[in-house]
């Protein structure tokens, strides 16, 4: 990476400072959020509903004020800032460009309406899960999907495409529906030949030890000392407890990591903690101390964003070298709940196989049917093919046919999942997106750390942690992501290296 050039002009200045401004506003918004969803009590719900929309309206004023387009205008035109194409005051002018121009076609009113109605939707979505009743949270879902089709009418349709892809490009810039689907189509028969192999095999793996009741403390000890372990900064962030976990990248100095206890399973607490720190070192990883507010200091996309994560819960904490160092840890925190099993059964209850209801407690090797699913649901609500009142229906027909199982009730099914009450459509494509990215920056992480093996089964993630930082962090929002795919691993996006992957480390597990 070239060094950053100095710059003196004033209107980049103002421009970055203005940027900053809204960043800070943001991040207060965020923070009301992160306390929604941890600490705030029940009746707090419609005064936070206010204070969102408050905060939402404010952030898009000062990110659509006219002074930013005249500055933008001015520094577009600065052949000091902008000759070299690929510098980062360029690159960042180019990103600063791409978002004035989003936000300023959307309306203040949509933007605070949007806010408020999605604040409202998370309590709503909260009761109706834990009544496992849909028809509570429907209206909520009719009200979020009519703002969100507005919002991406005001984006407008990309010539060729459909109104999913303006809702996609938000999350995963550049990509649109087809371009997914054209990625899906062809994985997903590769992925339920390897599950059908694996559920046929004469050799199935012991689930005995996935059913360990182990205290919520006990359980909290255990993904604490393997979150300092791999290097996440709680001088720089903390853990607590959700209902659906997540990670909020606050401020500079500032990442929220939340995860929850399953008495009945305690490997599912550790899974969580660990892809959610794969979120919060991207985060921690990224150049906010300098760039704040600015595209340099953002992530690239969603899909890279995950691909961190999974790469942490999957790549990382599935492999044998990971559990050669962990047992030993988990023997003694968990004690005595683990008493007579050793590293080997931990590894191989940790790749157990089997089609489940929850996507987040999915396996790898079914975690991506999950994702088609939802997929395939939202393009059909927003394009209006699909109508609210019947997405529990439809969940449940393709949830059959994606992964052979009857799912009985809506809790475990259409409910599941708080995306959609954030309003967050077009964001679901990216966690398979990520689990992609991820095999393949793995592969060439492997080549280039040759040893990164042994590394791990000494407890050793520093050397994984600098390339990621180095190869990945630190671009913030330089490259888009298939671009930072090329450059990293010198190939384009492909399936290949996740099915090497998949089948390399399932196949000799179930003896295929």
């Amino acid at each position: 990476m070239t060094a950053q050039k100095s710059v003196s002009a004033t209107p980049y200045l103002e421009l970055c400072s203005i940027l900053r401004d809204a960043a800070t506003l943001g991040s207060i918004s965020a923070l009301l959020n992160w306390d929604q969803e941890t600490y705030m009590p029940p009746a707090g719900s419609a005064a936070r509903a206010d204070q969102q929309s408050l905060m939402a309206a404010l952030v898009h004023q000062r990110r659509t004020d006219p002074r930013v387009g005249e500055l933008l205008a001015k520094v577009e035109g600065d052949k000091s800032l902008t000759s070299d194409p690929d510098s980062e005051t360029a690159r960042n002018i180019v990103e600063m460009r791409r978002e004035y121009d989003l936000a300023t076609k959307l309306p203040t009113d949509l933007v605070a309406e949007l806010a408020k109605t999605t604040s409202l939707a998370q309590e709503a979505w909260k009761a109706a899960r834990e009544a496992s009743d849909f028809a509570q949270f429907a209206p909520w879902l009719e009200r979020v999907m009519a703002l969100t089709r507005r919002k991406a009418e005001c984006y407008g349709v990309p010539a060729g495409g459909e109104l999913y892809d303006a809702l996609l490009d938000e999350y995963e810039p550049g990509m649109s529906a087809r371009e997914v689907e054209a990625i899906f189509a062809p994985l997903r028969p590769r992925l339920a030949g390897l599950v059908a192999a694996i559920a046929t095999s004469s050799k199935q793996l012991d689930r005995a030890v996935l059913r360990k009741a182990v205290p919520a403390a006990q359980q909290t000890e255990w993904c604490m000392a393997v979150l300092k372990a791999i290097g996440f900064d709680l001088e720089a962030g903390r853990l607590d407890v959700t209902t659906h976990p997540f990670c909020s990248g606050l401020a500079p100095g500032d990442t929220r990591l939340t995860f929850r206890h399953k008495t009945e399973s305690f490997l599912e607490p550790l899974y969580g903690v660990l892809h959610e720190a794969g979120h919060g070192m991207y985060e921690q990883g990224l150049p906010k101390s300098k760039h704040f507010g600015e595209p340099l200091a953002d992530a690239i996309s969603l899909g890279i964003h995950e691909s961190q994560s999974r790469m942490w819960e999957n790549f990382v904490g599935r492999s044998r070298e990971f559990w050669s160092w962990a047992f030993p840890i988990a023997r003694r925190t968990l004690a005595p709940h683990l008493d007579g099993m050793d590293e080997a059964t931990m590894h191989r209850a940790a790749n157990l196989v089997t089609p489940s209801f929850i996507r987040v407690e999915a396996d790898e090797a079914t975690y991506n049917l999950h994702i088609m699913l939802r997929f395939g649901l939202e393009r059909g609500l927003v394009s209006g093919a699909l109508p609210v009142r019947d997405l529990p229906g439809e969940w449940n027909k393709t949830f059959k046919q994606f992964l052979g199982l009857d799912v009985p009730d809506d809790r475990r099914g259409c409910l599941q999942d708080v995306h959609w009450s954030f309003g967050l459509v077009g964001y679901f494509p990216t966690y398979t997106l990520g689990n992609l990215y991820a095999a393949q920056f793995w592969e060439t992480i492997n080549q280039q750390i040759p040893d990164l093996n042994a590394r791990m089964g000494r407890g050793d993630f520093a050397a994984l942690k600098q390339w990621l930082n180095t190869n990945i962090h630190a671009c913030g929002k330089r490259w888009r992501a298939a671009e930072l795919c090329r450059r990293v691993t010198g190939k384009a996006l492909s399936a290949d290296p996740l099915m090497r992957h998949l089948e390399g480390r399932l196949k000799p597990l179930y003896g295929i």
